[in-house]
């Protein structure tokens, strides 16, 4: 289970972080996101040992990281633009499924990764 935090609105140039606290081990989380009317689209992923695979186009700006002890999946998002607005979701390998190295990709769809969180709303304005 997964369960999401953080979002809402801020104006373009703003920051901001989103949360996903998972209820166990996975070998490996990640962030895609879905804008109104459009295929989900990946942002990054990231292994329980902290090695993280962005998108290229998402790099500059977002930042993933976990946070072991807390169960819990971060991604921050700067320099954010109206187009980024979207749902937000975190997703994550089950624990029994040994998701590592090229197969902890952020590329969609990623089969491998079958728990979701509930999605959160980012909007930015301009």
């Amino acid at each position: 289970q997964l369960v999401q935090s953080g979002g809402g609105s801020v104006q373009a140039g703003g920051s901001l972080r989103l949360s996903c606290i998972a209820s166990g081990y996975s070998y490996c989380l990640g962030w895609v996101r879905e804008e109104s009317g459009q295929e989900r689209e990946g942002i990054a992923t990231i292994e329980w040992t902290g090695s993280a695979t962005y998108v290229e186009s998402m790099k500059a700006r977002f930042t993933i990281s976990i946070d072991t002890s807390k169960k819990t999946v971060y991604l921050e998002m700067n320099h954010l633009q109206p187009n980024d607005t979207a749902i937000y979701y975190c997703a994550a390998a089950s624990p029994h499924r040994v998701v590592t190295g090229s197969f902890c990709h952020p590329g969609v769809p990623n089969e491998y990764l079958d728990l979701w969180g509930q999605g959160t709303l980012v909007t930015v304005s301009s």
